[in-house]
């Protein structure tokens, strides 16, 4: 046996082998753990000339390389192995460790990695220890060593195992954490699946994230009575959400009045929403029922909110809050039923400051805003909101179009969509109209869509060259703008006189052509 215990500190052999313990559990506690990098070190202290890693995946059966030492960077220490199959595999699925003394002369030594059998003359041997984790095996660490050195084949067998175990509780650790990890993305995907199912309709189309947080507000808000706010851009289907959150509510076998408030004329919207008495204006000749009275039990949907009138907004404050209204004429108030789901494309904070909205009635509808994000937003959408629309435009117009070309959807997905979702609808109709063989091309799209490449009007030319014929083209229509007057057009072009006289005589453009004769 050796000495374990030399004269200086650094040479003790045990204390050694303690400080690199104490390494290894620093590495292996770490939120990232590098393998590689423990093995290296233990191949360090072992003098061995390679080390192997393998792991048991417990989902294929498969035991893979999970680190090495030893290896040239070009080569393939990628492996796999059956339980059983090799030393390796033996060691693995019998739970026993394994000595070879000399691996040259080893039938059972599958060798995959290519190892030498000697170094220097000197025969190499392979020792391979099962990695436990509680009473399971999870692995094995193995190192190749020079036959000549095995003295310490006890305590070198005993470090191994001790490693072994340290590595076997990180690496189930991490098995652990992936495995939840998987389970979650696959409970959060079905549960995401379960919610578009429960909470789409035919008609809202979008996979996108920000579109499944849209989803996820309206599984939430769809069954209460809560008043709900809709905001977006014009076109990105505020509509459409209303319809969902009053499908998908206990209300949805009553009635679903929508109002648009902006087309309401100033002088009848008190009549339009809340009825009136006979005799209560001219033209008053019977008592009618209102918007809100006519939603009684069901959902009222008042689209374009912003554009209500101030003196409207201030009865709407008793229907909202006291679920009563007085008709046009009458003095007696009557109770309504109904849940007010409100949709605005409007700024309302902005509308507040400019004193155009009343902030108490802001207060009153903002209980649960739900915000549609613009199309720009989710250019992920486009391409099954594309294969919807084409569907849906087949059946209008008797065609059919079978696919879109990944050119023209190239196109539909770098345009800004101003219109959002709105004006992607009207160009797949135009588009499907022009199609003549099935299929919609890039040409077949909007000119507004169209690219210098897909409309094959690239211009010609270097940069500077390019640069000065819009340049020049620039400063000829100022000069015709302004009649030929010089001054007036350097003022248009936001340039000094100076430099306007030199890029007159840069390009050649004479003034006197420009002026009235």
């Amino acid at each position: 046996m050796p000495d374990f215990f030399e004269s200086s500190a650094n040479d003790c052999y045990g204390m050694r082998e303690l400080n690199l313990l104490l390494d290894f559990s620093e590495l292996l506690s770490n939120k990232e753990i590098d393998l590689n990098l423990v093995i290296a070190r233990l191949g360090e202290h072992l003098l061995a000339e390679r080390i192997i890693l393998a792991i048991l995946n417990r989902e294929s059966g498969q035991i893979f390389v999970e680190g090495a030492f030893g290896f040239e960077q070009e080569e393939n220490v990628v492996l796999s192995y059956r339980p059983g199959e090799g030393v390796i595999g033996s060691v693995i699925k019998s739970g026993k460790q394994i000595l070879v003394p000399k691996i040259g002369d080893a039938p059972d030594f599958l060798n995959r990695t290519k190892s030498p059998v000697t170094v220097n003359g000197e025969d190499i041997s392979f020792i391979c220890v099962p990695i436990r984790y509680k009473d399971e095996i999870i692995g094995s660490l193995s190192f190749h060593k020079v036959y000549g050195r095995m003295r310490l084949f006890d305590e070198d067998v005993r470090l191994l195992k001790i490693v072994g175990t340290m590595i076997g509780r990180a690496v189930r650790r991490r098995q652990e954490y992936a495995e939840e990890l998987e389970q979650l993305r696959c409970e959060n995907q079905k549960l995401r699946g379960v919610l578009n199912q429960q909470i789409k309709t035919d008609f809202i189309i979008g996979n996108s994230g920000k579109m499944n947080d849209v989803f996820a507000l309206l599984q939430s808000v769809a069954g209460t009575d809560a008043t709900v706010l809709i905001r977006g851009e014009s076109g990105v289907g505020k509509e459409l959400i209303a319809d969902a959150i009053h499908q998908n509510s206990l209300r949805k076998n009553n009635a679903f009045i929508k109002v648009n408030c902006a087309a309401l004329p100033e002088n009848l919207i008190e009549s339009e929403l809340f009825g009136h008495e006979k005799g209560a204006f001219t033209g008053a000749i019977n008592q009618r029922v209102g918007r809100f009275e006519a939603a009684h039990g069901g959902t009222i949907f008042l689209d374009e909110f912003g554009e209500i009138p101030l003196s409207t907004q201030v009865k709407l404050l008793r229907v909202i809050q006291q679920r009563e209204i007085e008709r046009v004429g009458g003095t007696k108030p009557v109770k309504v039923d109904v849940r007010i789901i409100c949709a605005t494309n409007r700024n309302l904070e902005e509308l507040i400051a400019n004193g155009e909205f009343r902030e108490d009635l802001y207060y009153r509808i903002n209980v649960f805003p739900v915000y549609v994000p613009p199309l720009r937003e989710r250019i992920n959408d486009i391409p099954v909101l594309a294969n919807y629309f084409i569907e849906k435009f087949n059946k209008r117009h008797n065609k059919n179009i079978k696919r879109i070309t990944s050119m023209a959807i190239d196109m539909l997905m770098v345009y800004h969509w101003p219109g959002n979702i709105r004006e992607l609808e009207n160009c797949l109709e135009r588009a499907c109209i022009l199609s003549t063989d099935g299929v919609i091309r890039a040409h077949n799209l909007p000119p507004t869509l169209q690219t210098a490449v897909s409309s094959k009007t690239t211009e010609s030319g270097t940069l500077e060259m390019i640069l000065e014929k819009h340049e020049k083209q620039l400063i000829i229509d100022s000069m015709v703008a302004s009649k030929g007057n010089m001054v007036k057009a350097a003022k248009v072009l936001g340039i000094t006189e100076r430099m306007m006289g030199i890029r007159i005589k840069k390009y050649d453009i004479d003034p006197r052509r420009f002026k009235l004769r």
